[in-house]
């Protein structure tokens, strides 16, 4: 018992991170998307895209609602939920490609053109060139990742299928996908794509964390950070109210 509390007292003085990939607070990535947070915390992470609530009928309204409050209770305390709404800057350059619609001399061209330059203008005063994500990150304690594979598994599948039944369109992110959703966090003064293959590690002697860390990051001040070139503080908000509007949902 002695040599436990011995132990423990010593992880709990851990040294302070000495560069920026020690920083990024997670131990390990798989390619199947599990990634072990800590020693005994492992997580996965489920993409998710938007339903019309807000023009909706009443009636499909409190369908949702009811839906989404089953969809919150089906989790039992041993399941950590994190629910994470990130608004990126997109890359023009890749969204201008994306929208247009090459011509092939089939007579449509001129629709061709028309219709991109509608889907042209909308982008223009739309979204103010935000690229809008939605994740779900849910993670179990468990003693290896051998045990925590099945669990996580089994969560994803119940929640895939629970968004379905709201009508939500929903999808598991692979490793690659959850690295490149962190470097696009991290990394936000570059615009620069996501380079990265497995098959790269062993050869480089690299980390993952090699291909998503910034330049720099800065704690000078208990009030605000610095992430390579951009700089940023953290507020936070405790709900205390006894009632919310539903435009909390919408």
């Amino acid at each position: 018992r002695q040599l436990q509390a011995l132990m423990r007292s010593r992880q709990q003085r851990k040294k302070p991170p000495h560069s920026v990939q020690e920083t990024i607070p997670y131990e390990r990535m798989w390619p199947d998307g599990i990634c072990r947070v800590s020693p005994s915390y492992y997580t996965k992470t489920v993409q998710f895209w938007d339903i019309n609530y807000q023009l909706a009928q009443n009636e499909d309204k409190s369908a949702i609602f009811e839906g989404w409050c089953d969809f919150l209770n089906a989790f039992d305390s041993s399941v950590h939920l994190q629910l994470s709404f990130l608004n990126l800057t997109a890359n023009a350059d890749a969204v201008e490609q994306r929208i247009l619609l090459p011509d092939k001399a089939d007579g449509f061209d001129a629709i061709r053109r028309e219709y991109t330059e509608m889907l042209q203008n909308q982008l223009a005063k739309g979204s103010n060139g935000l690229s809008k994500r939605k994740y779900l990150t849910f993670g179990v304690e468990s003693e290896n990742y051998r045990t925590a594979k099945p669990r996580l598994e089994r969560i994803e599948t119940d929640v895939i299928n629970n968004f379905k039944r709201l009508g939500v369109v929903a999808a598991p992110l692979n490793g690659f996908e959850r690295l490149h959703v962190m470097h696009d966090i991290l990394r936000m003064d570059e615009q620069e794509p996501f380079r990265f293959s497995w098959d790269w590690l062993a050869p480089s002697g690299l980390s993952v964390k090699d291909f998503i860390a910034p330049s720099a990051f800065e704690f000078k001040t208990g009030s605000s950070f610095g992430v390579g070139s951009k700089t940023g503080c953290v507020s936070f908000l405790q709900i205390l109210a006894p009632e919310l509007n539903d435009r909390m949902l919408a």
